[in-house]
């Protein structure tokens, strides 16, 4: 609904606002309906470690995940080059991108190295441009983050990682997880012992399903916004009028 269905005149306090593109949010213009078919999750982990206990941790997630009704998918950085040194067209650059579109929610996990992410970590998402062919791969989907740690639990790389998820205009749930001294935590078969760790790792997963359920056909609506349909209709705006001063000359 917008504003000028409430009324013919602007507030006077308003001056700067555009009737046409001021949308009044409304509960009715949100869609229940959870969707027909599993909600479509990729999981990313940042080291390619033989013994990767990100890895290990993501795989775990994938079959939470797919016990909880979603399809899981997990992108191996192995093989993918550093950004800037190809042109995109990479064979694993194109497999990222298209698992990108593909996903409705995602889950980070990376080691905590120097006090920060991955670089491994980093890179993944460094090609994942913020606008693509007109869409914007990330925007309005759900995310979970992790991190493990070699020694104490810390949440330096999942504090950067919230950060770089609002930064790719995700919605990033509020419970995370932090594995501390990963290496005591899974067995030689590569499965997370059960440990108040491992029941963190559920709660994020069962929460993260939750608000992909809610969120993912309500994201155009979610994160449409009023400065863009403005700066639409001025470009629209700006090619009308050059090309009417073109006809003139």
């Amino acid at each position: 609904m917008s504003l000028k269905d409430l009324t013919n005149d602007l507030p006077s306090d308003l001056p700067n606002i555009d009737a046409d593109e001021f949308a009044i949010p409304a509960s009715d213009s949100l869609q229940m309906d959870t969707g027909s078919h599993k909600p479509r999750i990729l999981l990313l982990y940042g080291s390619l470690r033989e013994r990767s206990f990100s890895r290990l941790a993501i795989e775990e997630s994938a079959r939470l995940l797919t016990a909880f009704g979603a399809e899981a998918k997990i992108f191996d950085p192995q093989g993918l080059p550093q950004p800037d040194s190809d042109d995109g067209s990479h064979p694993k650059v194109q497999e990222l991108r298209e698992l990108m579109i593909w996903s409705e929610g995602q889950v980070w996990c990376s080691p905590e190295r120097h006090g920060s992410m991955t670089g491994i970590m980093k890179s993944q998402i460094d090609w994942v441009p913020l606008n693509m062919g007109g869409v914007r791969p990330t925007q309005g989907k759900t995310l979970a983050i992790m991190q493990v740690c070699g020694g104490s639990q810390s949440f330096n790389a999942v504090n950067q990682m919230r950060i770089l998820g609002r930064w790719m205009r995700m919605f990033t749930i509020p419970n995370q997880s932090s594995v501390a001294k990963a290496f005591l935590e899974f067995d030689e078969a590569g499965r997370m012992k059960s440990s108040p760790y491992y029941n963190r790792i559920v709660d994020v997963m069962e929460e993260l399903m939750k608000f992909t359920l809610l969120l993912r056909d309500n994201k155009d609506y979610l994160v449409d916004r009023y400065s863009e349909r403005v700066e639409t209709a001025e470009q629209v705006s700006q090619r009308v009028n050059q090309a009417s001063t073109g006809d003139t000359k």
